[in-house]
Formats: structure tokens, C-alpha cells, sequence
């Protein structure tokens, strides 16, 4: 039974430890992506302006 006991414990720590990885790693990729967006919105909003698009 101990045995048993310990092995569970072990995949518990292991899964514990993933899915804080794996939540950290996809909040990462999630901000640079919004970066990304963020600046090629900014990009197309000053192209516009500079290019004298009418904002109606």
C-alpha cells in the first residue's frame, strides 16, 4: 500500500509542476502575440494617416 501511495504522489508533484509550465509558457505566447497585433494595428492606423485616408 505504500507503495501505491508513493506513486501517486509522485505523478501528483509531476502534473502539478506541468501545468504550471505549461500555463506560464502559453501566457508568454499570448503576450507576444498581442504585441504583434497591437503594433501592426498601430502600423495600418499611422499608414492610413499618413496616406490621407478619410476616417468618416
Amino acid at each position: 500500500m505504500k507503495t501505491v501511495v508513493l506513486i501517486k504522489e509522485i505523478y501528483a508533484e509531476a502534473f502539478r509542476n506541468l501545468g504550471h509550465y505549461m500555463l506560464k509558457y502559453s501566457l508568454k505566447v499570448f503576450t507576444w502575440f498581442s504585441f504583434v497585433l497591437f503594433f501592426v494595428g498601430l502600423y495600418a492606423l499611422i499608414f492610413r494617416m499618413s496616406t490621407g485616408f478619410a476616417f468618416d
